[in-house]
């Protein structure tokens, strides 16, 4: 199965698309634009939901529900946020069907038009401030620190399963807050929370930064963000944390008795990360044989594998399993034994290959018979014979080590493509001919940012927190840049 995918090399985007399918994480819907996440994809997906949904509540946050439709009349109270989504929303417009008078099927009933018309959420912020304007009368109501498990649709005409599908999962958070630097300070937390998360747990490096004025979120003041880069050269943002200032309370008129006794408006943020986390994944990681999982997110981190001729020898085989499985599980080791004999061996190791399970032991009567097993690992592909009485303290050993060498290996490649240039021209040429991130030297204005975007495509991705302070010149207009920006090209 894995030799059916296309190389990396030979083909970047059909490799991506060959293994979304091929490894059974998802596929393309009746529904244009939309895609069916299928059950092995759908585990990755809870067990970043899990970890995710864990350090927001230990940051503070409760989890929360706000309606799918929201009123179109709500759209047009904050005018940056309706602009900047007008284009991408489904509109529903009546509420019932009748059998069509021909006879064939049925057909939208003209006298069942709403009065006014629902939006299809693309995101919650005006649903939620509505509510919120019925929560909060006083400091003493802030802050509300709400999240919501949801999902979204954005009317995409050009569609990629995980990329960007017309509809797709998320989280959404929506803060209020008593003062601006309380909401900066929730702001930058949450993009912290999911650095950690994409590093940590995804072994995926990531670029901390501030949107420019252009990339910044519909409605937003600042907008914070991550950025990761991809094997082929690309950046993907991963996630984003908005501080909205007072413009949704000004919208919808949310307002507080401050301790002083004076009536202010509320301030809020935003922040949220998709199930675009899982192509984040895939391409930042996985090789021409398949998926390659970080051991934290993996569906079950060791698959177990007999060899066996005869059906007494999978019977002793299978005992030893029960040992070695309650030692595992002992550890918070998830594990599956492939007992499935329908399949032979050499397809069960090309199959949990192909869908990236970080390690794989293989036990055999003679493995039995000298108190071993074969142990390999995902990420090098190499083997080594282990003692059975030891295995549960070697392979928790191991995944420590997959999950550290694969977040390295990640790093290693950011850091070879990460470029500093001090020309419009070598800028060009890197973009041509190696991609990846570029530093350079930006005026701060919209139009050159602009200018740059429609001549190579690439956009500044972020103004990198860490980046040290450098005077310059703009590589494009030659005036005065205080620092240099994160280009790159994204998908």
């Amino acid at each position: 199965m894995a030799k059916e995918l296309t190389s990396r090399s030979e083909n970047y985007s059909q490799w991506y698309n060959d293994l979304v399918v091929k490894a059974d994480l998802a596929e393309n819907s009746a529904v244009r634009g939309c895609m069916v996440i299928k059950p092995y994809g759908y585990a990755i997906w809870e067990k970043m939901q899990a970890e995710l949904d864990r350090m927001f509540k230990e940051t503070g946050h409760v989890n929360a529900y706000f309606p799918l439709f929201i009123p179109k009349s709500f759209f047009s109270k904050e005018a940056d946020h309706v602009e900047g989504f007008a284009k991408e929303c489904a509109v529903v417009t009546h509420y019932r069907l009748k059998n069509n008078p021909d006879g064939a099927g049925v057909v939208v009933d003209p006298e069942a038009k709403l009065e006014e018309e629902l939006i299809v959420r693309p995101t919650s912020e005006t649903i939620i401030w509505s509510t919120y304007k019925n929560w909060i009368q006083s400091y003493r109501d802030l802050p509300i620190l709400c999240n919501q498990w949801a999902n979204v649709v954005r009317w995409e005409m050009r569609t990629r399963l995980f990329l960007r599908t017309a509809e797709f999962l998320w989280q959404e958070g929506h803060t209020a807050h008593a003062t601006r630097e309380e909401a900066l300070e929730e702001t930058e937390r949450m993009v912290n929370v999911y650095a950690e998360f994409a590093e940590k747990y995804m072994a995926v490096p990531v670029v901390k930064g501030a949107k420019s004025a252009n990339e910044r979120f519909a409605g937003a003041l600042e907008t914070y963000c991550i950025e990761a880069m991809m094997q082929d050269g690309k950046a993907l943002q991963a996630g984003t944390s908005h501080f909205l200032g007072q413009n949704f309370a000004k919208a919808f008129d949310v307002r507080f008795a401050t301790r002083e006794g004076i009536e202010d408006y509320v301030w809020a943020t935003s922040w949220g990360v998709s199930t675009r986390l899982m192509g984040a994944l895939i391409m930042a990681h996985s090789d021409d044989n398949g998926l390659v999982l970080p051991p934290k997110l993996a569906p079950y981190q060791v698959v177990i594998v007999p060899i066996y001729k005869q059906m007494e020898q999978l019977d002793a085989i299978s005992e030893k399993v029960k040992e070695i499985t309650a030692k595992l599980k002992a550890r918070g080791i998830s594990v599956k034994f492939d007992n499935n004999d329908t399949k032979k061996p050499g397809w069960k190791f090309a199959e949990y290959e192909l869908k990236g399970v970080p390690v794989r032991i293989a036990i055999g009567p003679r493995d039995l018979e000298n108190g071993t097993g074969e142990v390999a690992r995902r990420d090098t592909l190499t083997k080594e014979v282990v003692a059975l009485d030891r295995i549960d303290e070697y392979i928790l050993n191991l995944l420590e080590d997959i999950q550290t060498n694969i977040f390295n290996k990640a790093l290693a490649r950011r850091t070879e493509l990460t470029t500093k240039v001090d020309s419009y021209d070598e800028f060009k040429e890197v973009l041509k001919n190696k991609g990846g991130f570029v530093l350079a030297h930006w005026d701060g204005t919209s139009e050159t940012e602009q200018r740059i975007k429609e001549e190579t495509k690439a956009t500044i991705r972020c103004i990198p927190f860490d980046q040290v302070p450098e005077e310059g010149t703009c590589i494009y207009s030659g005036k005065p840049s205080k620092g240099r920006v994160l280009f790159a090209i994204a998908y």
